[in-house]
């Protein structure tokens, strides 16, 4: 046996060390929490900028804890974008809060292994009072429900599909067919791809003039799959697009997956939070009808990167897809109600991700996230309506789910598409230059379009009107120059 070396480094600093490194951190957690309205938004660096600041051998000897501290505030952190920031409109903002932020924070400092009951029964127990609020929420069956939380949307959607996988087809997926809208997010698409599927196996549905996908056209795919012998199995509803926040009919497609013996499966991860607002659940109606739903947390539940959540009506239908027996987990295996989140998903070793969202939630009430939806939904259609008044603005897709896509295309001009489309691109392009907004385009109907997405609760109507201002100078520069639209 090796004899032990005092000299030996056991990776260690002394208490008064670890307390001054401890609050040198959460004070720059906090000043970055308060200055963060404050600072730029966006950022922009070339890999050679980034190769020059960061690109170094694997350092043999160690650095002042301090030293290596001050380098990552003031070279790492302030080299990414602000997506907290309220004129960070682009994409899914992640406005985030400090309650769960610290909470990340605690579940990392005390390394809890939340992968099963016997590591961690209290961690375990949140995640199962944590997941049994959201299945009440979303009115799924409180007794056989189940769910997990992952890394994020992506994560979810590939557990839900090869737990959809597992119960309809076994082992021969070979005749399966997947269908979905054009508007799907990608992740789906990832997802059926990494678990085998081929192209030929899904089905892009074209969608309607409000973006949701076409029932009939849906249908008339599912008969003629049937007739060739197909197997349709899955059917991906849209309850709340990133393009535009579209919700599909999830009445309507729950009713023919039932119908038709296809597993229902809801991407409700941009969207699926808004079930807390008035508005946002008569649009979501019908989304209990699910057989497995997808929601992400880090969106509009303002939660911090990395979280999502996967909710299924069964919850033996997770552990029938995922639970293995190795010999290295058998002094581990509880009874039955000691659920290990290991035999649920793909991940064994998993951290402690439901902890911020029971603080956040303990901490602020359901109320707090109810009302902060609601503003957001309120924001972006009061946005509508003063777009519509302007003579400078066209709405292109109207705000649903606080997701509003625009363009500029004023009436007293006369352009084409091509020109359009190029005048608006660059719009974003001197907006996202100037620093002080992140604003990108979309294309929607063939056209490039400007989309914000609105679920800040700390954005303002004052934010939004002075980011338009600057999409207008910036556009009439354009037009005086001639050289984007030409």
């Amino acid at each position: 046996m090796p004899k032990h070396n005092k000299n030996i480094s056991q990776l260690k600093l002394s208490k008064d060390q670890m307390q001054a490194y401890g609050y040198k951190i959460v004070d720059a957690i906090v000043e970055h929490f308060e200055t963060q309205d404050t600072k730029s938004p966006v950022v922009t660096a070339t890999r050679e900028e980034m190769d020059n600041l960061f690109l170094e051998n694997v350092p043999e000897k160690g650095t002042d804890a301090h030293k290596v501290l001050d380098f990552v505030l003031e070279k790492v952190l302030s080299e990414s974008n602000v997506v907290s920031h309220p004129k960070s409109y682009s994409f899914v903002p992640g406005p985030s809060n400090f309650i769960s932020a610290m909470a990340d924070t605690l579940a990392t400092g005390f390394n809890i292994f939340s992968g099963g009951w016997a590591a961690s029964p209290a961690a375990t127990e949140l995640e199962i009072v944590t997941i049994n609020w959201l299945l009440k929420l979303f009115k799924f069956p409180n007794k056989k429900g189940g769910g997990i939380f992952t890394s994020g949307g992506s994560m979810a959607n590939l557990t839900a599909l090869v737990t959809a996988r597992r119960q309809k087809c076994g082992d021969d997926f070979s005749k399966a067919i997947i269908y979905m809208s054009n508007q799907t997010h990608s992740s789906n698409i990832k997802a059926l791809k990494t678990i085998g599927f081929k192209k030929e196996q899904v089905r892009l549905i074209p969608v309607d003039s409000d973006y949701k996908i076409s029932i009939n056209k849906l249908k008339n795919a599912i008969a003629r799959d049937r007739i060739e012998g197909l197997q349709p199995l899955c059917i991906i509803a849209n309850a709340g697009t990133t393009n535009t926040g579209t919700v599909d009919q999830l009445e309507d497609i729950g009713k023919l997956c039932k119908a038709e013996d296809i597993w229902f499966h809801v991407d409700g991860a941009y969207g699926g939070a808004a079930i807390l607002s008035e508005k946002g659940a008569k649009l979501l109606k019908g989304i209990q009808k699910a057989d497995s739903l997808t929601i992400d947390p880090h969106k509009w539940f303002f939660q911090p990167y990395e979280m999502g959540c996967l909710l299924v009506r069964n919850h033996k239908w997770l552990s029938n897809t995922f639970s293995e027996k190795p010999e290295y987990l058998r002094d581990i295996e509880g009874n039955p109600s000691e659920i290990n989140f290991y035999d649920h998903g793909i991940q064994l070793t998993r951290r402690f991700r439901a902890l911020k969202f029971y603080m956040s939630i303990k901490t602020f009430g359901l109320s707090a996230f109810r009302e902060a939806i609601s503003y957001s939904i309120d924001l972006a259609e009061q946005l509508e309506d003063d777009l519509r008044k302007s003579s400078d603005w066209e709405i292109i897709s109207h705000a649903t789910l606080a997701v509003i896509n625009f363009r500029y295309n004023p009436i007293h001009k006369s352009y084409s598409e091509k020109e359009l489309d190029r005048l608006n691109q660059e719009i974003s392009k001197r907006i996202i230059q100037c620093k002080e907004a992140l604003l990108v385009t979309t294309v929607l109907q063939g056209k490039v379009v400007l989309r914000m997405c609105l679920i800040n609760p700390r954005t303002t109507l004052n934010d939004v009107n002075e980011t338009l201002d600057m999409c207008l100078k910036f556009a009439k520069d354009i037009e005086d120059e001639s050289i984007a639209i030409a």
